[in-house]
């Protein structure tokens, strides 16, 4: 649990300074936040839990949390591909 508010305030800490912010729906922030910490967890990085990890470590630093697409899926649809992050 302590975990969880920790990554929360990190997230809203990187939002804030990319002028974006969390999504308002906190059962959405949480079952991400606890997704990317299984992820961290079993495969060692806080992994998008709505991206496949593929084994291929250049491939997967990709989908690191945040990951890559998230700025312009913001652009594009006001949220990121998990939820996570929004306009």
């Amino acid at each position: 649990m302590e975990q969880q508010r920790e990554l929360i305030k990190i997230s809203e800490k990187y939002a804030k300074s990319v002028g974006i912010k969390l999504n308002s729906d906190k059962k959405i922030v949480e079952g991400i936040i606890k997704g990317l910490l299984r992820n961290k967890k079993e495969k060692g990085e806080l992994y998008c839990p709505c991206r496949r990890v593929t084994g291929n470590k250049e491939e997967d630093k990709k989908i690191i949390c945040p990951c890559i697409f998230h700025l312009d899926e913001i652009k594009e649809n006001g949220k990121c591909h998990c939820g996570l992050f929004v306009k």
